[in-house]
């Protein structure tokens, strides 16, 4: 049997995210993302189209490459104002029942001790519905922020990642037994056993510990740990503790060989290559036939921020898109920013790109699969891009809210299902059962997570 398509909801607490300029569109609420009910919506949306999650990106620092200020960013409102993802998440919990909810969170600017209570706190309010997509920062405007002279470089941003999960693994996974919590309540009786609670103690070379998870052990202790690095370390990094994996690619070559080298991975760590999932980003338009669909293409194109798009491409790259010919071909730049990025646009795009590509609206300015077309042509795309590279779905990305990710969820899903290759349903338990049915809630044992349980 062919594998059922995985989806997620991909957006941002800002009012641009992978498009810059979509909040002047008249139909578009997103410049509502300070309001709760933009987001109650857009969770009910995406869990009667039986998505598995929503997943919010996040950037700590702003945008300050093109032109050497924030100015452009600021005005084009390219990712900016950036509110704080996590905070959107109970809200959306309380008005579904069974979608997950995978939140990007920068370690580098956390410390293990506080950050193992608040997604623990998270997993316990959303009965076991949270994901944490790990990321490391690489944006130097964070680390002026934060009192800093700049961000860590590539390849160190890594190797603190690996201390800060040694050390929340510890608080997760070993701080408490499972029947720790007694709740007895008789005259005497106590809430706690103590002899069942450990303190953690951790000497890493970044971070240090001493002390027990101020929380008790969550429906999934461990919270599903989503992960986006594509660069050679960000890969192994992946492979290593990710469970999902967020991938980004022009053309099906660049993404068959991303998701093969992060299985690879995985099963280099000791893991099974089906122990990760991957989402392709996309781009994904459709309407009832395919001339309203590329009629709705062209209108929307006009709503693209050309000046805000290069500002993000900008601020992703680390190259300032201000100073280059809107014709001259990219070149590759060993940069401390989204090493990725820059290798799929230069290296192995298999054609020049050039600044105005970058901002058009189409599958290069996409960065991954673009796709318009009525119901049928829409799935059939879909299909072909899973068959043809072995990821298991898509981060739908945010597009004219809430038009864009209704009509997928009343047109798409409906027709992937008539060709079994959606779920009809969701599985019970917590997210990740639901990703991984029969496996449990926690941490798989050939996790790295799994080695510090409480025995």
């Amino acid at each position: 049997m062919s594998k059922h398509i995985r989806l997620n909801a991909f957006h941002m607490n800002a009012p641009s995210h992978s498009w810059a300029g979509f909040w002047r569109h008249p139909r578009d609420r997103s410049v509502d993302h300070n309001r709760l009910d933009y987001w109650v919506d857009l969770a009910v949306t995406a869990e009667r189209g039986l998505f598995d999650g929503v997943f919010l990106a996040d950037v700590f620092g702003i945008y300050d490459v093109y032109g050497g200020d924030a100015a452009t960013t600021l005005r084009e409102g390219s990712q900016s104002p950036s509110h704080d993802p996590i905070l959107t998440v109970p809200a959306m919990a309380h008005a579904t029942t069974h979608i997950g909810f995978g939140v990007t969170a920068n370690l580098t600017y956390e410390h293990p001790y506080q950050f193992a209570r608040r997604f623990s706190t998270l997993d316990h309010l959303t009965q076991g519905r949270a994901g944490w997509n790990v990321v490391t920062g690489y944006l130097d405007s964070a680390a002026r922020g934060m009192g800093l002279d700049k961000a860590r470089e590539h390849d160190e941003r890594y190797a603190a990642g690996e201390d800060f999960l040694e050390a929340a693994y510890k608080l997760w996974e070993g701080s408490w037994s499972g029947s720790a919590v007694i709740r007895d309540r008789s005259p005497r009786g106590a809430y706690i056993d103590p002899a069942q609670v450990r303190k953690i103690v951790h000497e890493g070379p970044y971070y240090r510990v001493n002390g027990f998870n101020l929380a008790e052990p969550s429906p999934q202790r461990t919270p599903l740990l989503y992960q986006a690095g594509a660069s050679g370390r960000g890969k192994a990094f992946a492979g290593t503790h990710a469970e999902c994996v967020f991938l980004e690619g022009q053309t099906p070559a660049i993404v068959a060989q991303a998701a093969r080298d992060i299985r690879q991975h995985a099963v280099d760590a000791g893991r099974r290559a089906d122990d990760v999932l991957l989402y392709l980003g996309a781009t994904v338009l459709v309407a009832a036939t395919s001339a309203e669909a590329r009629a709705l293409q062209e209108e929307y194109a006009r709503y693209v921020g050309p000046v805000g798009q290069l500002a993000l491409v900008s601020g992703w790259t680390g190259i300032d898109f201000s100073k280059l010919d809107p014709d001259e071909p990219l070149q590759f730049v060993k940069s401390n920013a989204l090493q990725s990025t820059v290798e799929n646009l230069t290296k192995r795009a298999g054609r020049a790109i050039t600044p105005r590509d970058m901002a058009r609206f189409d599958q290069i300015g996409g960065r991954g699969p673009f796709i318009v077309g009525s119901p049928v042509e829409v799935a059939d795309q879909l299909i072909e891009w899973v068959d043809q590279t072995g990821v298991d779905g898509f981060n739908l990305r945010r597009l004219v809210v809430p038009e864009s990710l209704t009509a997928f969820v009343d047109l798409v899903v409906p027709e992937l299902q008539s060709r079994g290759r959606y779920a009809t349903q969701y599985c019970p338990g917590t997210l990740r059962e639901k990703l991984f049915p029969g496996r449990g809630p926690h941490l798989p044992a050939s996790h790295p997570g799994a080695r510090y349980r409480y025995a």
